[in-house]
């Protein structure tokens, strides 16, 4: 995320609004249980990246994220209709792969803690 105040102010609100909209008037069977987990907003306000989460699956997620694409320019209207900003950003929708990230880091500490261990023994 950058470090521009104002733009993550408006992240913040984007992530916000879209999970709700997401959740209310996105009517789309293939946008099932996601989670809007973080937004980041470039430096001129004119697009955001959108990362989401979903805990039925990867096959699960990438049909929503085509759909959330899809339907990007009515979030986008929504969002203005929500929100006071002279233009709102382009949205872009991402899979946020931070909890991967976490099992896979997670599995490596387990992995050396117990090769630790061994080597301790020995």
């Amino acid at each position: 995320m950058n470090s521009y105040p104002r733009s993550r102010r408006i992240g913040d609100q984007i992530q916000k609004d879209l999970s709700d909209l997401i959740r209310r008037e996105v009517k789309d069977p293939r946008v099932g249980m996601v989670t809007v987990t973080a937004v980041e907003v470039s430096a001129d306000y004119s697009h955001a990246k959108v990362y989401v989460s979903s805990l039925q699956g990867q096959q699960s997620l990438q049909r929503t994220l085509e759909a959330l694409q899809e339907g990007a320019g009515f979030l986008r209207r929504q969002l203005g209709r929500r929100m006071t900003l002279r233009s709102m950003p382009q949205l872009h929708f991402l899979e946020d792969q931070t909890l991967d990230r976490a099992v896979a880091l997670s599995s490596l500490i387990d992995e050396a803690v117990a090769s630790d261990a061994q080597h301790n023994q020995s």
